[in-house]
């Protein structure tokens, strides 16, 4: 697949999942679709995407012991910063642990599939009110998590698969944390930058467990909140927060959003030979 196809999709993608409140879960979904198109199964394109959020998260936990250790030098950051740090470090390992415990046995893929079967079809049996009795289908969904855990041992076999997008997770992340910085910059505000990464990240975990759109709300009051305990005055932070995600959101929900169409049309439209 050419570089162009993945920008366009990457786009796209963003556009879901900032317009869809589902936590990211959306775009997900979307790029499975997408990449359907091109012959790849949505077990692999789920694996994909779960590589491309544990390589991120991984990237960002090692930019934040980075910025912990230079929190813990100056001694004007506020102590609550650090203990914040260290338990979106853990938090995360955490989570990752769990993760990999489960991807690593066909075993417990299988009962997971099962799980996601029986919870997914009574929770949309009581959604539709008892007219829809079946949407999951085990044969589907356990194939669909064999997939994942074959290309879980593959990566496993080959760790260096995994370097690329670690290295691409570090410039993703600073370069999002570049742009609130410089934002902060052109209004003349000035200060260590090393909370303002860690506030990033513990707004983008909080994005995540609320279902307003791209995180809408709990992300500014989380980051903004965050920036005030570190020192930086309520005011400057809001503005400087705020101005930020709008440029990030007009930018994202406007490129997306013509790419997003263009896809609909090409691969979207209704086929009447399709049962």
């Amino acid at each position: 697949m050419s570089a162009k196809d993945f920008t366009q999709m990457a786009l796209e993608m963003n556009f879901v999942n900032h317009v869809l409140p589902s936590g990211g879960v959306s775009g997900i979904s979307y790029m499975a679709w997408r990449l359907n198109k091109f012959g790849i199964p949505a077990g692999r394109a789920t694996m994909a995407n779960i590589v491309r959020f544990a390589m991120t998260f991984a990237a960002f936990i090692s930019l934040v012991l980075v910025a912990v250790v230079i929190i813990t030098i100056d001694g004007n950051i506020n102590r609550w910063i650090i203990f914040a740090s260290f338990s979106l470090v853990l938090a995360s390992l955490v989570a990752g642990v769990v993760g990999v415990y489960i991807l690593s046995s066909r075993h417990r893929m299988w009962k997971t599939a099962d799980r996601v079967v029986r919870y997914g079809n009574r929770i949309v049996r009581r959604l539709t009110f008892g007219r829809k009795k079946r949407t999951f289908r085990y044969s589907e969904v356990e194939k669909f998590f064999t997939e994942m855990h074959f290309d879980y041992v593959a990566l496993r076999r080959d760790r260096n698969i995994l370097v690329r997008p670690f290295l691409w997770g570090i410039a993703y992340t600073l370069g999002d944390v570049l742009l609130y910085l410089l934002t902060f910059w052109a209004m003349g505000i000035f200060f260590n930058p090393a909370p303002l990464l860690i506030a990033y990240g513990v707004a983008g975990m909080a994005g995540l467990l609320v279902i307003t759109p791209g995180g809408a709300g709990a992300f500014e009051a989380v980051m903004i909140s965050f920036l005030a305990v570190a020192g930086i005055s309520q005011g400057e932070a809001i503005a400087g927060v705020i101005l930020t995600r709008v440029i990030l959101l007009l930018g994202t929900i406007g490129l997306g959003y013509v790419f997003y169409q263009k896809a609909i049309l090409k691969y979207g439209q209704y086929d009447p030979r399709r049962k």
